[in-house]
Protein backbone atom coordinates (compact mmCIF):
# COMPACT_ATOMS: atom_id res chain seq x y z
CA UNK A 1 0.00 0.00 0.00
CA UNK A 2 1.92 3.01 -1.28
CA UNK A 3 -0.29 5.93 -0.83
CA UNK A 4 -3.20 5.69 1.67
CA UNK A 5 -6.06 8.03 1.38
CA UNK A 6 -7.36 8.96 4.93
CA UNK A 7 -11.26 10.06 5.30
CA UNK A 8 -12.75 11.89 8.33
CA UNK A 9 -16.60 13.65 8.53
CA UNK A 10 -15.20 16.63 10.45
CA UNK A 11 -12.66 18.36 10.86
CA UNK A 12 -11.98 17.16 14.53
CA UNK A 13 -11.11 13.63 13.47
CA UNK A 14 -8.29 14.81 10.40
CA UNK A 15 -6.66 18.12 12.50
CA UNK A 16 -4.54 16.08 14.51
CA UNK A 17 -3.19 13.87 11.65
CA UNK A 18 -2.97 16.87 9.22
CA UNK A 19 -0.64 18.49 11.83
CA UNK A 20 1.69 15.69 11.83
CA UNK A 21 1.58 15.06 7.98
CA UNK A 22 4.61 16.70 5.57
CA UNK A 23 2.36 18.42 3.66
CA UNK A 24 3.07 18.60 -0.30
CA UNK A 25 0.01 20.12 -1.71
CA UNK A 26 -3.50 20.68 -1.45
CA UNK A 27 -6.27 20.21 -3.76
CA UNK A 28 -9.24 21.18 -4.15
CA UNK A 29 -12.40 19.08 -5.62
CA UNK A 30 -16.21 19.07 -5.17
CA UNK A 31 -15.24 21.58 -1.99
CA UNK A 32 -12.83 19.30 -0.31
CA UNK A 33 -9.71 20.39 0.48
CA UNK A 34 -7.10 16.84 -0.35
CA UNK A 35 -3.91 17.24 1.84
CA UNK A 36 -1.40 15.25 0.29
CA UNK A 37 1.75 14.68 1.74
CA UNK A 38 3.46 12.19 4.00
CA UNK A 39 2.66 10.74 7.65
CA UNK A 40 5.26 8.65 9.52
CA UNK A 41 7.24 7.78 6.54
CA UNK A 42 3.88 6.66 4.18
CA UNK A 43 2.45 8.68 1.03
CA UNK A 44 -1.00 9.35 2.46
CA UNK A 45 -3.85 11.70 1.10
CA UNK A 46 -6.27 13.34 4.12
CA UNK A 47 -9.02 14.96 3.65
CA UNK A 48 -12.60 16.34 5.69
CA UNK A 49 -15.20 14.78 3.67
CA UNK A 50 -18.07 16.43 4.82
CA UNK A 51 -21.23 14.63 6.29
CA UNK A 52 -23.20 12.31 5.18
CA UNK A 53 -23.20 9.02 2.81
CA UNK A 54 -23.41 11.42 -0.30
CA UNK A 55 -20.04 13.35 0.48
CA UNK A 56 -17.91 9.71 1.88
CA UNK A 57 -18.87 8.68 -1.51
CA UNK A 58 -17.67 11.62 -3.55
CA UNK A 59 -14.87 12.09 -1.34
CA UNK A 60 -13.90 8.02 -2.03
CA UNK A 61 -14.42 8.53 -5.69
CA UNK A 62 -11.83 11.43 -6.04
CA UNK A 63 -9.33 9.47 -4.19
CA UNK A 64 -9.55 6.61 -6.60
CA UNK A 65 -9.35 8.75 -9.64
CA UNK A 66 -6.86 11.88 -9.22
CA UNK A 67 -4.86 10.39 -6.39
CA UNK A 68 -4.78 6.94 -7.24
CA UNK A 69 -4.55 5.63 -3.65
CA UNK A 70 -3.86 1.87 -2.92
CA UNK A 71 -6.24 1.97 0.17
CA UNK A 72 -8.77 4.17 2.10
CA UNK A 73 -8.77 4.15 6.06
CA UNK A 74 -12.16 6.36 7.42
CA UNK A 75 -11.32 7.43 10.61
CA UNK A 76 -13.85 8.87 13.29
CA UNK A 77 -16.44 8.41 15.60
CA UNK A 78 -19.83 6.48 16.20
CA UNK A 79 -22.45 5.85 18.45
CA UNK A 80 -22.20 1.95 20.10
CA UNK A 81 -25.00 -0.26 19.50
CA UNK A 82 -24.09 -2.97 22.07
CA UNK A 83 -23.65 -2.74 25.93
CA UNK A 84 -20.27 -4.05 26.10
CA UNK A 85 -18.89 -1.36 23.73
CA UNK A 86 -18.79 1.97 26.09
CA UNK A 87 -17.89 5.65 25.45
CA UNK A 88 -13.97 5.53 24.27
CA UNK A 89 -13.59 2.10 23.00
CA UNK A 90 -12.71 1.41 19.03
CA UNK A 91 -14.73 -0.17 16.82
CA UNK A 92 -12.63 -1.71 13.64
CA UNK A 93 -14.99 -2.82 10.57
CA UNK A 94 -15.79 -6.01 9.88
CA UNK A 95 -17.81 -4.95 7.37
CA UNK A 96 -20.78 -2.33 6.70
CA UNK A 97 -23.74 -1.76 5.26
CA UNK A 98 -25.82 1.20 4.59
CA UNK A 99 -28.73 0.65 7.16
CA UNK A 100 -31.12 3.55 5.90
CA UNK A 101 -31.39 1.60 2.31
CA UNK A 102 -34.87 0.27 2.22
CA UNK A 103 -36.60 -1.60 -0.75
CA UNK A 104 -38.99 -3.75 0.94
CA UNK A 105 -41.80 -2.74 -1.01
CA UNK A 106 -40.21 -4.88 -3.87
CA UNK A 107 -38.91 -7.88 -2.20
CA UNK A 108 -35.96 -6.94 -0.55
CA UNK A 109 -34.74 -7.70 2.26
CA UNK A 110 -33.76 -4.30 5.23
CA UNK A 111 -30.17 -3.06 3.71
CA UNK A 112 -30.38 -4.87 0.33
CA UNK A 113 -29.04 -2.58 -2.29
CA UNK A 114 -30.77 -3.61 -5.88
CA UNK A 115 -28.62 -5.16 -8.64
CA UNK A 116 -25.30 -5.17 -6.60
CA UNK A 117 -23.33 -8.13 -6.08
CA UNK A 118 -23.06 -7.74 -2.21
CA UNK A 119 -24.87 -4.74 0.21
CA UNK A 120 -22.05 -5.99 3.13
CA UNK A 121 -19.20 -4.22 1.81
CA UNK A 122 -16.05 -6.52 3.42
CA UNK A 123 -13.31 -4.48 4.96
CA UNK A 124 -9.56 -5.50 3.98
CA UNK A 125 -8.42 -8.40 6.42
CA UNK A 126 -4.33 -7.14 6.10
CA UNK A 127 -5.81 -3.43 7.88
CA UNK A 128 -8.17 -4.65 9.99
CA UNK A 129 -5.85 -6.86 11.64
CA UNK A 130 -3.44 -4.01 11.55
CA UNK A 131 -5.61 -2.17 13.16
CA UNK A 132 -6.35 -3.89 15.58
CA UNK A 133 -3.14 -5.05 16.69
CA UNK A 134 -2.04 -1.09 16.34
CA UNK A 135 -4.76 -0.29 19.03
CA UNK A 136 -3.99 -2.42 21.67
CA UNK A 137 -0.63 -1.18 21.78
CA UNK A 138 -1.02 2.64 21.76
CA UNK A 139 -4.30 2.87 22.79
CA UNK A 140 -4.14 0.07 25.77
CA UNK A 141 -6.81 2.32 28.20
CA UNK A 142 -9.29 1.21 25.97
CA UNK A 143 -11.03 -2.06 24.47
CA UNK A 144 -11.02 -2.75 20.68
CA UNK A 145 -13.67 -5.25 18.75
CA UNK A 146 -13.95 -6.08 15.27
CA UNK A 147 -17.67 -6.02 13.81
CA UNK A 148 -19.89 -4.50 11.72
CA UNK A 149 -20.13 -0.62 10.90
CA UNK A 150 -23.95 0.72 10.18
CA UNK A 151 -24.29 3.47 8.21
CA UNK A 152 -26.83 5.81 7.47
CA UNK A 153 -27.98 9.78 7.07
CA UNK A 154 -29.32 9.82 10.73
CA UNK A 155 -27.88 10.70 14.07
CA UNK A 156 -29.40 7.44 16.33
CA UNK A 157 -30.21 9.08 19.36
CA UNK A 158 -33.58 6.77 19.87
CA UNK A 159 -33.56 3.34 21.84
CA UNK A 160 -35.67 1.83 19.97
CA UNK A 161 -34.22 2.59 16.97
CA UNK A 162 -30.50 1.35 17.94
CA UNK A 163 -32.08 -1.68 18.82
CA UNK A 164 -33.79 -2.55 15.63
CA UNK A 165 -30.48 -2.07 13.76
CA UNK A 166 -28.95 -3.98 16.41
CA UNK A 167 -31.45 -6.80 15.43
CA UNK A 168 -31.86 -6.41 12.48
CA UNK A 169 -27.94 -5.79 10.95
CA UNK A 170 -26.12 -7.62 14.01
CA UNK A 171 -24.38 -3.66 13.76
CA UNK A 172 -21.56 -2.76 16.66
CA UNK A 173 -21.59 0.71 16.08
CA UNK A 174 -23.98 2.94 13.71
CA UNK A 175 -22.64 6.09 12.04
CA UNK A 176 -22.92 8.64 8.90
CA UNK A 177 -20.51 7.58 6.27
CA UNK A 178 -18.46 4.91 6.52
CA UNK A 179 -20.66 2.44 4.33
CA UNK A 180 -20.55 4.88 1.72
CA UNK A 181 -16.68 4.70 1.94
CA UNK A 182 -17.06 0.86 1.97
CA UNK A 183 -19.63 1.18 -0.89
CA UNK A 184 -17.47 3.13 -3.47
CA UNK A 185 -14.15 1.61 -2.24
CA UNK A 186 -15.67 -1.55 -3.08
CA UNK A 187 -16.68 -0.82 -6.62
CA UNK A 188 -13.39 0.55 -7.35
CA UNK A 189 -11.97 -2.47 -5.95
CA UNK A 190 -9.84 -0.64 -3.61
CA UNK A 191 -9.02 -2.09 0.40
CA UNK A 192 -10.57 0.03 2.96
CA UNK A 193 -11.03 -0.21 6.67
CA UNK A 194 -13.41 2.11 9.01
CA UNK A 195 -11.93 2.98 12.28
CA UNK A 196 -15.01 4.23 14.64
CA UNK A 197 -14.26 5.34 18.20
CA UNK A 198 -17.01 5.66 20.16
CA UNK A 199 -18.60 9.03 21.31
CA UNK A 200 -22.46 8.07 22.70
CA UNK A 201 -24.56 5.06 23.12
CA UNK A 202 -27.02 5.81 20.29
CA UNK A 203 -29.61 6.34 22.55
CA UNK A 204 -29.79 9.76 23.61
CA UNK A 205 -28.07 9.29 26.80
CA UNK A 206 -24.87 11.42 26.25
CA UNK A 207 -26.60 14.90 26.48
CA UNK A 208 -24.68 17.55 27.06
CA UNK A 209 -21.35 15.74 27.67
CA UNK A 210 -21.56 14.71 24.09
CA UNK A 211 -19.06 17.20 22.63
CA UNK A 212 -16.16 16.50 25.29
CA UNK A 213 -16.95 12.50 24.33
CA UNK A 214 -16.62 13.44 20.61
CA UNK A 215 -13.26 15.29 20.92
CA UNK A 216 -11.94 12.54 22.79
CA UNK A 217 -13.08 9.97 21.09
CA UNK A 218 -11.65 11.30 17.96
CA UNK A 219 -8.41 11.46 19.39
CA UNK A 220 -8.19 7.82 20.24
CA UNK A 221 -9.14 7.14 16.22
CA UNK A 222 -6.55 9.34 14.80
CA UNK A 223 -3.68 8.57 17.17
CA UNK A 224 -4.42 4.26 16.07
CA UNK A 225 -4.55 5.55 12.21
CA UNK A 226 -1.23 8.03 12.66
CA UNK A 227 0.77 4.69 14.01
CA UNK A 228 -1.62 2.28 11.81
CA UNK A 229 0.17 3.58 8.28
CA UNK A 230 3.36 2.64 9.22
CA UNK A 231 2.38 -0.98 9.49
CA UNK A 232 0.48 -1.38 6.09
Amino acid sequence: MNKIGIIGAMELEVAQLKLKMQEKQVIERAGMKFHEGVLNGKEVVIVQCGIGKVNAGICVQILADIFQVDAVINTGVAGSLRSEINIGDIVVSSDSCEHDMDVRGLGYEPGIIPQMETSFFPADRTLVDAAKAVCAEVNSDIAVYEGRVVSGDQFISDGAVKDRLTATFDGYCAEMEGAAVAHAAFLNKIPYVVIRAISDKADGSAHMDYPEFERAAAAHSAKLVENLVIRV
